[in-house]
């Protein structure tokens, strides 16, 4: 089997049996409501009223009519985008001198017909009014509505040159009421020349409805701006899981069986979720918010995820609790709180009594921040204790050689695709990769680490092209590592940075974990504690906003530099035979790892980390993996997690 398959372990340390389910793929899953997400759908609404067709203002521009900039724009826009991507187009002011009511669909919302959408805007003749706020009304129509009823993005791209001239209903209202009515949906706005009221009211549209506005001072900026937002609205997080609604308080809470489901939380609701767990298992329980990419967020809008065991005499005390905050403004990212029941090694706290424990996820956020509905990704796993008279080996709460100061690989990039969230992470080993991000994307990918090793890796920014006007513009750059059980750590108080500032000149970030060792559950440092478990981290990388204003591109480029350090052990003890040294895999390689999607279940089964290609599912029911202890005799680890 490949490394992408599992991590082989010394002959006779295997004392289990591992048992594997293989879900169906993405497409079977999607069709069996399962809540697994497809890429979303497009539609543009273009401006062809009067004023597109006066010519582009600057010099060298020969003359060269608005509308004319608008098709080059909008030819390289599906030429970039995936192949049957659900795209449409809705023109205004293209077929009467003047009317309030002139608005139509040119092509409607299907699988990309590249031909079709550019013929449809070869044949417009700007002529009419500009009824933005109809137009906004009838695009939100257009777009299918999910078979499945799993959220997913929905995109309503504007292209204007000026703003809305018939005045009912008003642009920036009716986006305010789009956003309102259900999950998913964005409407993002491109100014083509403008300034003033014109762009106050695209702005005002885009920050109403859950999208962002993107600049376009001249042609060039058009066909780039126009690129980003297409882009972004193709490539957003594949959602995965079984749906299930949390109550708005414990009465009637839905119970959950380990595994991965989806449900949706707006501002300032708190939702709860119930589970049963014996007095051994540790349980982790992970929560990702998946907002629009780029909405409005303030720095300390947070996301907290909580674990309280409940009696027949009411709460004991909070077993565990985390938040997470998006330590900046600029717009909106995915965001993972996780917790973790850990009973204590002496048995003196309640929460490691068993019985019913509840599960809540809470969104705060201050005024002004995105009003939408997020949807909500969540994972329960169970990891089964020792069992009675083993003795795990020490604790690994120092990052050693892999400090700040590791060496790390050399050499010529290699080309990746990172994926968009947990559920497709582009599965990586040690090696040097080369990958590009929108603003405000954040790209995934995984490495599998086993006992004794600790992940490191850096993230470096090069020399982009820069806009011309974007002297004193600052933007960031982001990464953060996450566990096997999606846990966020690796920051290290004064050992790591998860952020830099981003200006188009070189930058770079240093990250990693500790070694992963049974016993770090008990340390007191998070950055520690969660680095329990091997098998598949993941490392998040993301772009701000703001670099939008900044590059000329319409991709940002970067390179990853990984190291997978120190030798792998057999079992959790670190004293059993070292395993097998892995291979780097060229990522153009096939099979299971050259673009695998649907890794939710990657890597969370003792020593074993797996991966499954071409988007299936993994199913974990029961794993029972056991691994031969130096010292105290035999240990089996039983993991279970299921993924439907």
């Amino acid at each position: 089997m490949t490394t992408g398959r599992r991590r082989a372990a010394a002959g006779g340390a295997l004392a289990g049996v591992l048992a594997l389910l293989l879900g169906p793929a993405p497409g079977a899953a999607a069709e069996e409501g399962t809540g697994t997400t497809p890429g979303g759908a497009l539609v543009m609404v273009l401006d062809s009223s009067g004023s597109m067709a006066d010519p582009v203002d600057g010099a060298g521009t020969g003359g060269r009519t608005r509308m004319a900039a608008a098709r080059d724009a909008i030819a390289t826009v599906v030429d970039g985008l995936p192949d049957g991507h659900p795209t449409g187009l809705r023109v205004y002011g293209a077929d009467k001198a003047s009317g309030c009511d002139d608005t139509r669909l040119a092509r409607p919302v299907a699988p990309l017909d590249r031909a079709g959408l550019k013929a449809a805007v070869a044949a417009l003749t700007p002529k009419g009014d500009t009824p933005i706020g109809l137009s906004l009304r009838k695009a939100a129509e257009d777009l299918p509505r999910p078979s499945t009823g799993a959220p997913v993005t929905r995109t309503i791209l504007l292209v204007s040159d000026g703003e809305d001239t018939c005045g009912t209903p008003k642009p920036c209202e009716v986006a305010a009421d789009l956003a309102r009515q259900g999950v998913g949906l964005r409407v993002d706005a491109v100014g083509f020349q403008v300034a003033g009221r014109a762009r106050e009211e695209l702005e005002c549209v885009a920050e109403a409805g859950n999208g962002r506005y993107y600049d376009a001072p001249d042609a060039d900026a058009l066909a780039r701006q126009l690129q980003r937002a297409a882009r972004l609205s193709a490539d957003t997080y594949r959602l995965d899981g079984t749906p299930v609604r949390g109550t708005p308080a414990r009465d009637g809470a839905p119970d959950l069986a380990p595994g991965q489901y989806l449900d949706t939380i707006g501002p300032g609701e708190k939702r709860y979720y119930a589970t049963t767990l014996d007095a051994d298992s540790t349980a982790h329980f992970a929560a990702t918010a998946v907002p629009q990419p780029g909405a409005a967020v303030d720095t300390v809008d947070k996301l907290t995820t909580t674990l309280v065991r409940v009696s027949s005499i009411g709460d004991e005390g909070s077993c565990s609790t985390r938040s997470e905050i998006f330590h900046q403004d600029e717009g909106a990212v995915p965001l993972t709180s996780a917790v973790a029941r850990v009973p204590t090694q002496t048995r003196y706290s309640a929460c490691d009594r068993p019985g019913r424990f509840w599960l809540t996820v809470e969104r705060t956020g201050k005024p002004g921040s995105d009003a939408a509905r997020w949807p909500l990704e969540l994972l329960l796993g169970v990891e089964k204790p020792l069992p009675a008279g083993t003795v795990p080996a020490q604790s690994e709460a120092e990052y050693g050689a892999g400090g700040p100061k590791a060496a790390l690989p050399a050499g010529e990039p290699r080309d990746v695709r990172g994926g968009t969230g947990f559920n497709d992470a582009r599965e990586l080993a040690t090696g040097v990769w080369r990958d590009r991000l929108l603003p405000a994307q954040t790209r995934w990918y995984k490495v599998s680490v086993g006992w004794g090793q600790q992940l490191r890796y850096d993230v470096e920014f090069g020399n982009e092209p820069t806009v011309g006007d974007a002297g004193g513009v600052l933007s960031y750059g982001g990464t953060e590592v996450y566990t096997p059980a999606r846990q966020p750590v690796g920051t290290g108080t004064g050992v790591f940075t998860s952020r830099t500032t981003y200006t188009g000149r070189p930058a770079a970030l240093r990250m990693g974990t500790v070694p992963v060792a049974w016993t770090n559950r008990y340390e007191p440092d998070p950055n520690v504690t969660a680095v329990h478990l091997p098998g598949a981290h993941y490392i998040a990388v993301t772009l701000g906003a703001d670099a939008a204003r900044i590059a000329r591109d319409p991709e940002i480029g970067f390179v990853l530099r990984i190291a997978v350090l120190g030798d792998e052990k057999a079992g959790p003890e670190h004293h059993a035979r070292v395993v097998a040294p892995k291979v780097a895999k060229d990522p153009g390689e096939s099979g299971p790892g050259a673009d695998t999607g649907g890794a939710s279940g990657a890597g969370w089964s003792g020593t074993t980390a797996l991966a499954v290609g071409g988007g299936a599912l993994l199913l974990l029911a029961g794993v029972l993996l056991g691994v031969r202890r130096a010292r105290g005799g035999a240990r089996v680890t039983d993991t279970t997690r299921r993924s439907a």
